[in-house]
């Protein structure tokens, strides 16, 4: 991949006004690709019916084609010509959208096969975010856009981040400032109204809350990923190694510390929560923290952007504590796996 321009080779960002949603939109009907902001992550966007333009986001990406995109809309109206809503689907865009909460549903003849990695099914969302909203608006297109990132890298939680990895790749980035969540949608699968929901990906909507609103307990996991010789993945964000800084990784159980690193190496330990002063770090390793009183919520706001800051650190190794497997903690325990390549495909 070519290396980003230098900063003052590139345009500024289009600002968060009128005008720079405006510009946006107009972008984006004329079928280029464009970085927004939503309260997950940034996106880059592209008309998801336009092949030619979304063939542009896989190969800025270097994104694989086994691997779908999200479509993005203002709201379930949004997307009565592109797919087919079950009684579950229906029930939770009424609950979760707009928000942080992407389903899985049947599609129509209308979205191309180059969304959806070959599959009859479509992943749908419509996002909170106001200046994504606006765009929407404006263009009255639905939008592919899958995080502004290098394939594999850390995800973008502010515009410096597309910039950074794409450099004049990406010239056109919407500014929303600081995203507002930090961590990719929760992903639902409730295409087929005879088997259960099953989230495909935690995130900020918890299987708690699904549970509640449906009614019926909704299962974990990912399905098997290849289904057919001629099928991609059922959902973005399932391969095992996924959201990875290039800093080697690893992941600690409560009751583990990081191993002292060899003399003249530094490695990073990042904690939930500021720790004791009794809880010394090994010699060599530097101690960082997410969140003041380990709220996971505010863990996963500042995750992505730690590791980008420490990925360019000069660090040999980063350790991460991991999270009580519930709530929030369900989310960002599924990021430091894939983080550290030991995610569940």
């Amino acid at each position: 991949m070519p290396s980003p321009s230098p900063a003052e080779d590139l345009p500024p960002f289009l600002p968060p006004t009128p005008a720079g949603t405006a510009r946006a939109a107009e972008l984006l009907r004329a079928g280029e690709v464009v970085a927004l902001p939503t309260e997950t992550v940034y996106g880059l966007a592209a008309h998801a019916l336009n092949e030619q333009a979304v063939r542009k986001v896989f190969a800025i990406k270097g994104r694989p084609l086994i691997d779908p995109l999200i479509v993005h809309g203002l709201d379930a109206g949004f997307f009565a010509s592109l797919a087919h809503f079950t009684p579950a689907a229906r029930q939770l865009a009424e609950a979760c959208w707009p928000g942080p909460l992407t389903m899985i549903v049947r599609k129509t003849a209308a979205v191309p096969l180059l969304v959806t990695a070959g599959r009859d099914t479509v992943a749908l969302r419509t996002p909170a975010h106001p200046l994504m909203r606006a765009v929407l608006e404006a263009c009255q297109l639905p939008l592919a856009a899958p995080s502004a990132n290098p394939f594999g890298y850390l995800s973008p939680t502010r515009a410096e981040h597309v910039r950074a990895s794409f450099g004049g790749r990406v010239p056109w980035i919407l500014d929303g400032g600081a995203c507002a969540l930090g961590l990719e949608s929760t992903i639902v699968d409730v295409s087929d109204e005879t088997a259960p929901p099953r989230i495909l990906r935690p995130g900020p909507i918890t299987p708690e809350t699904l549970t509640q609103i449906l009614g019926q307990l909704v299962e974990i996991g990912a399905p098997t990923p290849l289904a057919a010789s001629n099928e991609g993945l059922a959902a973005p964000g399932l391969l095992a190694r996924h959201y990875s800084p290039r800093t080697p990784l690893e992941l600690l159980e409560p009751t583990q510390s990081p191993v002292t690193p060899p003399v003249g190496e530094r490695a990073a330990w990042v904690r939930l929560q500021r720790p004791k002063p009794a809880d010394a770090a090994p010699r060599g390793v530097e101690v960082f923290w997410l969140s003041e009183d380990g709220d996971l919520a505010e863990a996963a706001r500042g995750l992505y952007d730690l590791l980008r800051r420490l990925d360019l650190a000069g660090y040999e190794k980063i350790w991460c504590d991991c999270a009580p497997e519930s709530g929030w903690g369900l989310a960002l325990n599924d990021r430091l796996r894939r983080a550290a390549g030991r995610g569940k495909p």
